[in-house]
């Protein structure tokens, strides 16, 4: 049997901005064995009033890392472990200076990392919450564009972004980040490195066996050799899937070897679109599938199987640990 976490968020019912959309937090664990899933919900979170926006605040978990049996997770402006064994919340930070939180992850010497995108930041704190690190991944002094004496856990959006930066990841003790805008990763510690992928937004950068996965939102995978940093290989998942609809938002990844990956989509998101006339209409959703994992071969180029998570309340998957 394997089992897994997929972290994401239920939408709320209404249409709104994209800043204002999900209603809760939500944990599924899967289980798969002999081509059979049990799915039940092992968290479900709602983040309190003092830490959001005063008005239709979205509450999400974001991309996670499940590590030594812990889940370090964050909402749009916290930061919470779990542990595994009973999914009690074991510790919890929130800082003003968080703001759009899209991974948390452990560092190797027990310090967080935090990819706190709405202000183009990564932040590396110890357990306690103190700030030991600070980088703006664009270059730039981290307070460059911000104000360091607001707390941007309530203010509702810091759109449009400079990078977008949206995941944190190590390769021998150097810490880089996946920069959505600019398609690429970049090492914070060492200026000179720098992986190049370009073409579409992208996505995670999960090292496994020598090698980084990243996701592009149009349905592609970007695997990267961790030592040369260079490409190695592209997948068009899209291509494999032979769908009649859009496939959807492409974001998490887990390879469960060398040939298989479980692949997250989220239902494309509703969006305005102002007309000349100045009226307004809804575009996105309709016509596009649902919310779900999907289980592909990328050596014999198949589509294996995919769940619907929507059944189960998940209407975005940010990832899959």
């Amino acid at each position: 049997m394997m089992k897994f976490y997929l972290v994401g968020a239920k939408l709320k019912p209404k249409i709104l901005n994209n800043w204002e959309l999900y209603d809760k937090a939500i944990v599924l664990e899967l289980e798969l064995a002999n081509h059979k899933h049990k799915i039940n919900k092992a968290v479900e979170y709602n983040s309190p009033p003092a830490v959001c926006p005063d008005n239709n605040a979205s509450i999400s978990f974001t991309a996670a890392t499940l590590s030594n049996q812990k889940l370090f997770v964050g909402t749009h402006t916290e930061v919470l472990v779990y542990n595994e064994k009973n999914f009690k919340i074991e510790n919890y930070i929130s800082l003003p200076m968080f703001n759009d939180i899209h991974h948390v992850k452990p560092r190797t010497n027990g310090n967080i990392l935090v990819v706190n995108t709405g202000l183009d930041m990564v932040i590396e704190l110890s357990p306690k919450g103190k700030v030991i690190n600070c980088w703006n991944v664009l270059g730039n002094q981290p307070w460059e564009r911000f104000n360091n004496s607001i707390d941007y856990r309530k203010v509702p959006s810091t759109k449009p972004h400079e990078s977008h930066p949206n995941f944190a990841f190590e390769i021998n003790g150097d810490i880089w980040v996946t920069r959505c805008l600019q398609k690429d990763a970049v090492c914070l510690t060492d200026s000179n490195k720098k992986i190049s992928i370009g073409r579409e937004w992208i996505h995670d950068g999960i090292v496994y066996n020598n090698k980084i996965y990243f996701t592009q939102i149009d349905g592609r995978v970007v695997i990267v050799n961790a030592n040369t940093l260079k490409v190695e290989k592209e997948i068009d998942l899209v291509k494999i899937s032979n769908h009649n609809m859009k496939i959807g938002y492409c974001r998490g990844i887990r390879p469960l070897n060398e040939e298989k990956i479980l692949v997250g989509f989220s239902r494309v998101r509703p969006s305005r679109e102002f007309k000349p006339d100045g009226t307004i209409t809804w575009k996105g959703q309709y016509g596009h599938m649902p919310t779900r994992l999907a289980c592909f071969d990328i050596v014999n180029q198949k589509l294996l199987w995919e769940i619907n998570l929507e059944d189960y309340d998940l209407n975005a998957i940010y990832s899959i640990n």
